[in-house]
C-alpha cells in the first residue's frame, strides 16, 4: 500500500509535467530540527533537499516530489556518560503549494505529506565516538508525515532561489514505542534554503 502510494504519487508528478508552465529540478539545504511545544533552534540539524518541481499552466499551483533529510541532534547529560543522538530521517515528500505572484517576486503556501524511506539513528559520545543505538529502527516511526509548508522565492530567467519552513503535524514516533519516549513525541520542523532550476 505504501509503495502503492508513492508511486501513484510519481505518476500524477509525471504527468503534470506535461502541462506545467514551469517545471525544473531544485536542490538546497535543510536546517532540520525536533520539537514537542516550541521550535528551538538549539539541537538543528544540517540536512538536503533534493527533487522535482512543476506549476500549473496559470502559474498558480506548484506541486512538488523532494528527497528531505529530517532529524535533529539531541544533547544528552547522565550518570552513565553524556553525548547526543543524531536522528537522520530520511523522506519522500509531496507539497502542494498555492502561489501568489507579485513581479519576480512569489508566496507559497500549503500541505505537504511525506514518506519516511530511510532512518539513521547515531549515539556520539563526548569524546566524537559514535555508537550503535540498536533500540531505534524504522518500525518504530511513523512511516507518515504531514504538515504546513510556506515560503517566499524570488523568480529569475531560468532559475529560482527560495526559502521555506514545513511544520510537521504529526509525531515522527509511534505511541507507545521506544522512538516514541525517546524523542518526547516530538514532530518535524524544516527551515529549507534552495535553488531551483527550469528544465
Amino acid at each position: 500500500m505504501k509503495t502503492k502510494a508513492i508511486l501513484l504519487s510519481v505518476l500524477l508528478l509525471i504527468s503534470g509535467l506535461s502541462m506545467a508552465q514551469r517545471s525544473g529540478l531544485k536542490g538546497g539545504a535543510n536546517f532540520a530540527n525536533l520539537y514537542v511545544d516550541d521550535v528551538s533552534d538549539e539541537n538543528m540539524k544540517l540536512g538536503l533537499n533534493l527533487g522535482l518541481w512543476h506549476q500549473s499552466a496559470n502559474g498558480a499551483v506548484q506541486t512538488e516530489l523532494t528527497y528531505s533529510n529530517k532529524g535533529a541532534e539531541i544533547i544528552y547529560d547522565g550518570a552513565l556518560g553524556s553525548g547526543k543522538y543524531r536522528y537522520n530521517l530520511n523522506y519522500l515528500e509531496v507539497p502542494v503549494l498555492f502561489v501568489g505572484h507579485i513581479g519576480d517576486f512569489n508566496l507559497h503556501l500549503g500541505p505537504y505529506i511525506g514518506f519516511l524511506v530511510g532512518v539513521n539513528i547515531k549515539d556520539v559520545d563526548s569524546n566524537g565516538n559514535v555508537n550503535g543505538v540498536a533500540q531505534l529502527d524504522r518500525d518504530d516511526f511513523n512511516t507518515l508525515d504531514y504538515g504546513l509548508s510556506g515560503g517566499a522565492a524570488f523568480d529569475f530567467d531560468a532559475s529560482q532561489i527560495g526559502l521555506r519552513y514545513n511544520y510537521g503535524l504529526r509525531e515522527i514516533g509511534k505511541s507507545g514505542s521506544f522512538a516514541g519516549e525517546a524523542a518526547n513525541n516530538a514532530k518535524n520542523s524544516v527551515l529549507q534554503l534552495y535553488v531551483a532550476f527550469d528544465f
